[in-house]
C-alpha cells in the first residue's frame, strides 16, 4: 500500500451504514509492521478535522506510525438525527446506544473497539499488538 494520506469508506456491519475513515501510512522503513494510533475527534467533527488541521503526518512519518482517523458517528438518510448539535449525526460519543432510535446505528464503542481495528489489520500491514487511541478531549484536558 502506498504511503501518504488516504480516505476510505466501507460498509459497517456494526453500525448498519457506510463509514468513512482517514488513514496516514508512513513510508516503509522497518521490517516490522508499524504501530497504529487512532485519533478520535470531538463533537461535530468528522474524519477530516484532525487530518487537515493538526499536521501530525510529518511526525508520524518520522516515527513510522500509522494514523487512523475515523468519522465521529454514523451518518446517512437512514441514521437517526436530532436538530441539536450535541445529539445525532456528528455526535457519536464513542458509546453503544441502547434505546431507539439510536440503538440501530450508534454502536460506536463496538465499531472502534472491534470492527475498525479488525478491518485496518486485514487491509493494511500494521501491528496488531502496538495500537493506541487518543481523543480530542484527552489531548486538550488540563
Amino acid at each position: 500500500m502506498a504511503a501518504g494520506q488516504q480516505r476510505w469508506q466501507h460498509q459497517s456491519a456494526t453500525l448498519n451504514c457506510p463509514m468513512t475513515f482517514s488513514l496516514f501510512l508512513p513510508p516503509e522503513g522497518k521490517k516490522t509492521p508499524p504501530p497504529v494510533l487512532y485519533w478520535l475527534s470531538g463533537l461535530t467533527c468528522n474524519d477530516e478535522n484532525f487530518t487537515t488541521k493538526a499536521g501530525a503526518q510529518r511526525v508520524a512519518a518520522e516515527l513510522g506510525i500509522v494514523l487512523v482517523m475515523p468519522d465521529t458517528s454514523p451518518r446517512g438518510e437512514d441514521v437517526a438525527n436530532d436538530a441539536g448539535y450535541d445529539l445525532g449525526q456528528g455526535a457519536g460519543f464513542y458509546l453503544n446506544a441502547t434505546q431507539a432510535p439510536w440503538a440501530a446505528h450508534f454502536r460506536m464503542y463496538d465499531y472502534l473497539r472491534h470492527e475498525l481495528p479488525t478491518l485496518i489489520e486485514a487491509q493494511f500491514n500494521v501491528s496488531s499488538r502496538r495500537q493506541s487511541a487518543v481523543t480530542q478531549w484527552a489531548a486538550t484536558a488540563r
